[in-house]
């Protein structure tokens, strides 16, 4: 199983990066732009306006090579916030210790202090990484999409995926081995999950708390950003954070263009048909092949395969 496919698939072309300059954490701190590069993690910043988008790569963006841009880079840079990527050199979950000891630097030079507002977000990988380091940086708010609590098999034992990469990391030592243990001290965490993923279900239920909100993003899978980016509603959710402390109506009235979305239209058909409910997969599969009507027939032809078999259960003769 692979983690969430990158959203900025381009930013693997380093004929499209600017590369900022390279720079020490004294002069960053000032910084309109710079990379600083550490033993295995980099930081990359792009200066904009005073909220701050701290952004964390996840398992496919380590596969895009380097140099490549912070993760969303193209999807925030048009929105004008500005965006420090935290950058992994492997699959690790940042369980290494140069990205918290990276933050931290910058944070005692007083980087942080120059936004009114600290927004960390990441995907799975990315979003046990934003959870984990938010403590580092004072008030900071996390967006986490289907974030992992921790992939030690004692404290998450209903975790199986990803096995290579996890293989390949440290899963026994602390700190930062639990983001749950992070929670407590994050002053507004929101985890945006599929209810309709088990084990991402598994992981948010042990991130609870009077700071910490739930947001069911139900059958977007393990790869909800890629619905919500998907749906346009990308730039309401972080509008709703900048201004609001937390998830409101903006992102829900844009998030009902995921009903377009394929990779949601192919998810819902297949958790009715799952859970043994054929006529809800009949009437799903009819709404989508009406929303659809006009597009090419290869596209619709999930839909199609799905209405027929759930015909074939309702109707048998």
């Amino acid at each position: 199983m692979t983690d969430t496919p990158s959203p900025d698939s381009d930013t693997k072309h380093s004929e499209m990066l600017d590369v900022p300059p390279e720079l020490g954490f004294d002069e960053a701190a000032t910084a309109n732009r710079f990379l600083i590069i550490g033993d295995h993690a980099n930081l990359w910043f792009e200066g904009g306006s005073d909220a701050l988008i701290v952004s964390f790569d996840n398992l496919a963006t380590i596969d895009e090579g380097w140099p490549r841009g912070p993760w969303l880079h193209h999807r925030l840079a048009p929105l004008g916030y500005s965006i420090l990527g935290v950058q992994s050199h492997a699959k690790d979950w940042f369980r290494q210790p140069s990205a918290p000891a990276m933050l931290r630097a910058l944070e005692e030079r007083g980087f942080f202090r120059r936004f009114r507002r600290v927004i960390m977000i990441g995907a799975s990988m990315g979003g046990f990484a934003a959870l984990n380091f938010a403590p580092l940086i004072p008030d900071a708010r996390v967006l986490a999409f289907s974030a992992q609590s921790s992939m030690n098999k004692t404290i998450a034992p209903f975790e199986a995926r990803f096995p290579f990469a996890v293989r390949k990391s440290n899963w026994e030592t602390v700190p930062f081995l639990d983001a749950a243990a992070a929670v407590p001290y994050i002053r507004k965490a929101v985890l945006l999950y599929d209810p309709y993923t088990p084990e991402d279900r598994a992981h948010a239920a042990r991130m609870t708390g009077p700071n910490v909100q739930h947001v069911h993003l139900s059958h977007a899978t393990h790869e909800a950003i890629r619905v919500v980016l998907k749906a346009g509603a990308l730039a309401a959710l972080l509008s709703d954070m900048i201004d609001q402390d937390a998830v409101g109506t903006a992102f829900f009235a844009k998030f009902r263009a995921r009903r377009s979305v394929s990779k949601w239209q192919r998810a819902i058909l297949a958790n009715a048909a799952a859970r043994g409910r054929p006529r809800l997969v009949l009437l799903a599969a009819d709404a989508i092949l009406r929303a659809g009507n006009g597009m090419p027939d290869e596209d619709l032809t999930f839909a199609r395969r799905a209405r027929r078999t759930a015909g074939n259960l309702v109707n048998p003769d």
